[in-house]
């Protein structure tokens, strides 16, 4: 069972049956959905749309790299992680659903990381620093990249979608 699945866990039990396997109590660490809610969040957030964006955005920046794009990035501006869709959404109606989770903070943390690292990236390859540029993408940024992508399937799967 992944992070956010143990978290987001949709629970349809009742708490005065004798087979309810949670207790009330032990539900500081779970976010506790019914399904109405687990659908009203998936449609303030389309998560299919924000991992092919993040992806979309990694091979951007992989592109530039290579030399395979001509592509003008702005470091300044990469490096605000509110700026995207996925993190209007972290910064907005994410966080006023699910903020007051630590599981959410992570992604945050983790969404935050990513830009800084594209950031770096655009930097050093703007610098003249190709080399640096290729280090930083393959490792610092892919596994924030990575780290992002794992999240954000994992609040789907705990969505139950």
């Amino acid at each position: 069972m992944g992070f956010f699945s143990r978290l987001f866990r949709i629970r349809e039990q009742d708490p005065a049956s004798p087979d309810t396997t949670w207790a009330m109590e032990d539900n500081g660490s779970e976010l506790v959905l019914d399904p109405e809610y687990a659908t009203m969040l998936m449609t303030e957030l389309d998560i299919d749309a924000a991992i092919a964006g993040h992806e979309k955005y990694r091979l951007r920046l992989q592109d530039m790299v290579t030399g395979r794009s001509q592509d003008v990035m702005r470091p300044e501006r990469i490096c605000h992680d509110d700026r995207c869709d996925l993190g209007r959404w972290l910064y907005g109606t994410g966080k006023v659903r699910l903020g007051h989770f630590p599981a959410f903070d992570m992604l945050v943390a983790r969404h935050r990381y990513f830009h800084q690292q594209a950031a770096d990236v655009v930097i050093a390859y703007q610098g003249g620093d190709q080399q640096r540029a290729e280090q930083l993408l393959n490792s610092s940024c892919r596994h924030a990249s990575n780290q992002v992508l794992l999240l954000l399937k994992e609040l789907k799967r705990g969505l139950g979608r």
